[in-house]
């Protein structure tokens, strides 16, 4: 099974540890395009003005620091990508926290989706950074854009012939669409909280959502193969799911 998360624009940045190393990181066939993207981000900002390295980056007046992060990403410490990214999802999810069989089978389920190096695994080593899978880059062209173009033969190839779980946001999820010939394998979920009888989607409450059940997933540890084996599977770890053809929802009730 592969589960395709989406970063955090969250990060904790390293303070101490080994400098980024792209060959080291895991999906190696990425090593061309991720170090087009650094050079573009890194002379982007330290080469710009900083109101154009910013507005590109989309970035506020409390955030330049930013750029400057940006800047040394190459002699940045390092640490592992799930202690670097700290959004709502990550502390949910809580990965330093599993038991060792847990933590296992992250590393090889979870794959992040990662405007800057394309796709990650936990254990990958990373700076912090910013550059949102929104952005256009200068040589590069708009982020998400660039990635559609490196990533089918690697998510293929990490998927196998397994179920891929698509839990990336909107933004990343055109980093890699599925071909037909993988549709039957493919499943997204979506968290709607419900209220009253009516139902929607809550940012934050959908995103600490995905982690527990991710989280559930790694700790019981089966596998299905097939989008209506995930619905069965989820419903007895006691979620609420309903499918709607390659879509799982889970619903909720109290945030």
């Amino acid at each position: 099974m592969l589960i395709l998360l989406p970063p955090s624009e969250g990060k904790t940045a390293p303070s101490h540890g080994t400098s980024l190393r792209l060959e080291s990181l895991s999906f190696p066939a990425l090593a061309g395009p991720r170090e087009q993207v650094l050079d573009a981000l890194v002379s982007l900002c330290s080469g710009s003005t900083s109101d154009m390295a910013a507005a590109t980056l989309g970035l506020g007046p409390t955030q330049i620091g930013e750029l400057a992060r940006n800047a040394s990403l190459r002699e940045a410490p390092t640490a592992r990508a799930d202690r670097v990214y700290s959004g709502v999802l990550y502390e949910a999810l809580d990965l330093p926290s599993l038991e060792a069989p847990a933590r296992a089978r992250a590393s090889r389920w979870l794959a992040i989706a990662s405007g800057l190096f394309g796709l990650l695994r936990p254990t990958d080593r990373i700076p912090a950074y910013r550059l949102s899978g929104g952005v256009s880059l200068p040589h590069v062209g708009p982020v998400a854009t660039y990635w559609a173009k490196h990533l089918d033969s690697v998510v293929r190839e990490a998927a196998g012939s397994g179920l891929v779980v698509d839990l990336r946001s909107s933004t990343y999820a055109s980093f890699w669409r599925p071909g037909s010939d993988l549709r039957d394998r493919v499943v997204t979920v979506r968290v709607l909280h419900e209220a009253g009888g009516v139902r929607k989607v809550v940012s934050h409450f959908n995103k600490a959502t995905k982690g527990r059940l991710v989280r559930d997933l790694l700790v019981d540890g089966q596998a299905p193969k097939r989008p209506a084996e995930l619905t069965d599977h989820l419903a007895s770890l006691g979620w609420k799911v309903e499918a709607d053809g390659p879509r799982v929802d889970v619903v909720v009730t109290d945030l």
